[in-house]
């Protein structure tokens, strides 16, 4: 992902003759991931303008992990090596369509002795769906501390993973919802408290998840945040809904990301477990927001996140029209 050379192609190379066939079957966990490093793999179109690819199979709006980490593997394409991602920030202006592809142009704003800065602007059909402002730093030494303690929680090996609990509830939903649920995905959640997709109850705006991807990924610390800022757009705002006994799956509440910001505070590695703590301190005004911390299974704070959304309550759900 690096000005030089791309450590995604020869995985995408190895792979892709594999990719068709997984259409017509349950794909491999290798398979899963291979075509999740396809995904963030992007073409370039001369410049700093680059094209991302269609997620494989989609029809509906494309998930705003991807169009985060896309993005930021954009910007990372036109940074000198010895400079690694330190912070996004993005913001999410309309709906991207998985039946098109995604054109990213990157503004070179600042090289300097230590730091690199990039613009990116996301576009389908010429009008802007997400704009994220990235920034990158040469290793360097200075003071150090960690305040944050992570959560003493089962390990995940004790966890059933997300998949399983939605396939044992497919069939208590209709439609795209219980499609999505049943698609196999490259990143194995483990949630810790149970998942109430369906009838929740009021509870504390806290959950504890533990992911990694189901096969291991390339020896690249920049494919690695790629595939971070990828998961960190799951579950996040929908933390905001747990004091709320409100359903996204039953379809009681509409959802959408309006900002994301990613801080990498440690090199990481996205295919050996990390746990997700996220919270929501406040939600109002048809807003919700929610922050997170990533920790390495040894317990080094690797990253922080926070995130903003819509929220509203369906127009069923609170029986306007």
């Amino acid at each position: 992902m690096g000005a030089v050379g791309n450590p995604l192609t020869p995985m995408v190379q190895r792979n892709s003759a594999g990719s068709m066939a997984s259409i017509l079957s349950d794909p491999t966990p290798e398979q899963l991931v291979a075509d999740l490093v396809l995904l963030l793999d992007l073409e370039h179109r001369g410049g700093d303008r680059y094209i991302g690819r269609r997620k494989k199979g989609g029809s509906g709006r494309v998930f705003g992990g991807q169009a985060i980490a896309q993005a930021l593997v954009a910007a990372r394409r036109s940074v000198p090596e010895d400079r690694f991602t330190h912070s996004l920030h993005a913001y999410f202006l309309r709906g991207g369509s998985e039946e098109e592809p995604i054109e990213f142009r990157v503004k070179r704003d600042l090289d300097g002795h230590s730091f690199s800065n990039r613009r990116v602007v996301a576009s389908q059909q010429g009008k802007p769906i997400l704009n994220l402002i990235a920034s990158f730093q040469k290793s360097q030494e200075g003071p150090s501390h960690q305040y944050a303690a992570m959560p003493d929680v089962p390990q995940p090996e004790d966890l059933v993973p997300d998949a399983q609990i939605r396939r044992n509830l497919a069939d208590r939903v209709e439609g795209p919802q219980r499609d999505l649920w049943l698609q196999p995905r490259p990143i194995d959640f483990r949630s810790v408290e149970p998942r109430e997709w369906l009838n929740p109850k009021a509870r504390e705006p806290v959950l504890h998840c533990w992911f990694r991807t189901v096969a291991s990924l390339p020896d690249d610390q920049a494919v690695h945040r790629a595939v971070l800022a990828y998961a960190t757009d799951f579950q996040l705002l929908g933390t905001s809904l747990l004091p709320h006994s409100l359903s996204f799956a039953q379809g009681e509440v509409k959802m959408a990301s309006l900002d994301h910001a990613i801080w990498f505070h440690a090199p990481l590695r996205a295919d050996d477990w990390l746990l997700y703590v996220t919270e929501s301190p406040w939600s109002g005004l048809a807003r919700g927001f929610a922050r997170g911390q990533i920790f390495s299974r040894d317990g080094q704070l690797v990253a922080s996140v926070a995130q903003e959304g819509m929220v509203r309550r369906s127009r069923r759900e609170s029986g306007t029209s």
